[in-house]
């Protein structure tokens, strides 16, 4: 009995760890992509997305093909994440909320400011992909 309690333990704190491990991967992917975006690495950008990805901005809804189309058309700066939290809704799913401050321009407009952000992953064969991304700029 006394192994049986042991053997729980130790599986769930290596869950623990597993999900922690997790959590910073999907963090620094979501970093990632804001800086392929902000270096215009079209290519690295793309890779980031299944080919379902979603995204829901003020001015429409993007699939990655616009999402990467938009590299061409913003000049950003500099952008920094804070109060990222990361949720497992299950295994295979990650939602990711977060503040990004941004510096910059789509279309010549100043887009500069605080955006609330989230973005949902989702893992297959072993790689997480971005399938939904929104941000709102913060009042």
């Amino acid at each position: 009995m006394l192994l049986s309690i042991a053997a729980i333990g130790l599986l769930a704190m290596t869950n623990v760890s597993l999900a922690a491990g997790e959590k910073e991967a999907l963090v620094d992917k979501e970093k990632a992509a804001w800086q392929s975006f902000q270096d215009k690495k079209a290519d690295v950008f793309r890779k980031i997305f299944a080919d379902d990805y979603q995204g829901v901005y003020s001015d429409g809804i993007k699939n990655a093909d616009g999402e990467v189309a938009g590299l061409g058309k913003s000049d950003l700066k500099s952008f920094s994440l804070s109060d990222v939290n990361v949720a497992f809704p299950g295994k295979d799913t990650a939602i990711l909320t977060y503040k990004v401050t941004t510096q910059g321009t789509m279309d010549g407009k100043d887009v500069s400011g605080t955006y609330n952000a989230a973005s949902v992953w989702h893992k297959h064969a072993d790689a997480w992909h971005a399938v939904l991304h929104t941000e709102v700029k913060a009042e």
